[in-house]
């Protein structure tokens, strides 16, 4: 068995944990989420999610990892039994799927990074007016179509694949701790600079309003479509269902305070996605974008290419965000490789280098086909965040909740002392509203998934083959 690796300080632990999400679930997908969601409306829905789902689930996730000492596969079935090892394995699934995808999106941000040092974002989008005004799309829908496909966007899933696997294969230490360390306080840094900058911009008021102003009516009549969006938003920022976080607390000790470090994660955590929304929108309605759900997951490129464009100070802003957000996408790659990772070590005995290498190798080219057509994104994201993520975590919080009850109180009052009738409350949390929640996240999930692959896949599939 290989010796198994340490935290070496719990601020090591909790940026990791935090950097998790940080890419993946706050600053790519939390805007558009919330635009789909109407604004004020889904944001208050969303933070009472964290709050009451979030932290109950996140907690779960710790102690299945600490007690057991081991990634997802051998937690589960340390704790449920055999045949739970296969649950396991939807976790170490769900984290392989969404980085396959998620290298090649890290790659356009990359590329938006970097083609801001060749003149201004307005300068850029001049450079495709024949081509928008071939195809009668905006500029940025063009530029965008051409970022995302093609050698480009190959040869930049390469690259961030390639770091990826080079800083989890150095370990936990020398690796992940120490790249997490200089990663996340910069991601804050910048977005308040980025924050503190579009409070001056002429019509960020309007964008605090639609962000910050929530209509009750609104949630009344859309309840059935907020409450499963935001509880989808609340585990996907969290990077619960994935592994992530039993993978990172199988590497603490026995001393730590769960419930402590679970409420540092959560605030940093949905701090820095609060952010984003008093960067993203305020530019969006600088720029004469009011409608900022349509478009999508592409929709941060095409917007904000338009508006850095347009706003004062936009190309410094635009170095700034793609900047910012490259470096995030980052701290979330190597989460979910570490995932995957932790699982040939621990199982297969293989040596970390070896494992982080044959394992990213295997993910880079299941992503490949993304970089070909965009289709191929929506399948793969379909399917993990729709049915493998909520699958997991459903899966869980059986096994917290139902099956392994007494252990995992015993387990969270490590480093606590007697929590008395809050343990019980915690259990019931999760044993009642987390598991309605998820079946019902799950059954929508599944039920738009099919919808996809008999719909759009389908067409696809008849017009290519």
């Amino acid at each position: 068995m290989v010796q198994r690796e340490t935290w070496a300080t719990r601020t090591g632990f909790i940026l990791a944990a935090v950097g998790s999400a940080v890419g993946l679930g706050n600053i790519w997908r939390f805007p558009f989420v919330t635009g789909e969601g109407g604004g004020a409306a889904f944001l208050l829905v969303y933070l009472l999610f964290v709050a009451l789902i979030g932290f109950p689930a996140i907690l779960a996730e710790f102690v299945v990892g600490r007690k057991t000492e081991r990634n997802p596969v051998g937690a589960l079935m340390e704790l449920g039994g055999s045949a739970w090892k296969y649950v396991g394995g939807v976790f170490v699934l769900t984290g392989f799927v969404i980085l396959s995808f998620y290298s090649v999106v890290a790659g356009w941000f990359i590329r938006y990074f970097l083609e801001g040092f060749r003149g201004s974002y307005g300068s850029l989008l001049a450079g495709y007016e024949g081509a928008a005004a071939e195809a009668e799309l905006p500029e940025a829908a063009v530029m965008f179509g051409d970022v995302s496909t093609g050698l480009d966007a190959f040869v930049f899933h390469t690259l961030f694949m390639a770091v990826t696997i080079g800083v989890v294969a150095l370990g936990i230490r020398r690796g992940i701790e120490l790249a997490v360390k200089v990663m996340v306080p910069a991601i804050i840094v910048l977005l308040v600079g980025m924050a503190i900058w579009v409070a001056t911009l002429p019509e960020a008021s309007a964008g605090y309003s639609y962000y910050l102003s929530p209509e009750f009516g609104v949630i009344a009549d859309n309840w059935a479509t907020l409450l499963p969006a935001a509880a989808g938003q609340a585990f996907f920022t969290l990077s619960l269902g994935m592994g992530v976080m039993i993978t990172y607390a199988s590497y603490l000790g026995e001393d730590r305070n769960l419930t402590r470090d679970g409420t540092a994660i959560i605030g940093f955590d949905t701090g820095i996605a609060f952010l984003t929304g008093l960067v993203v929108f305020p530019v969006f309605f600088s720029a004469g974008m009011t409608e900022p759900g349509d478009g999508g997951p592409g929709a941060i490129f095409v917007s904000m290419t338009e508006a850095f464009a347009t706003i004062g100070g936009g190309h410094v802003l635009g170095l700034l965000f793609f900047g910012t957000v490259s470096i995030a996408a980052l701290s979330s790659a190597i989460s979910l490789l570490e995932v995957v990772t932790a699982y040939v070590i621990d199982e297969k005995g293989v040596d970390r280098w070896k494992a982080a290498l044959g394992m990213g190798g295997i993910i880079y080219l299941l992503g490949v086909p993304v970089t070909y057509d965009l289709i191929f994104l929506d399948l793969l994201d379909g399917f993990a965040d729709g049915i493998l993520l909520v699958f997991g975590a459903l899966m869980l919080v059986i096994l917290v909740g139902w099956i392994a009850p007494k252990v995992a109180v015993e387990e969270l009052e490590k480093g606590i002392g007697n929590l008395g009738g809050l343990g019980q409350a915690w259990i019931w949390a999760i044993r009642v509203p987390i598991l309605l929640v998820l079946v019902i996240t799950l059954y929508l999930g599944v039920e738009g998934y099919v919808g996809f692959l008999t719909g759009d896949f389908a067409d696809w599939i008849s017009a290519n083959l």
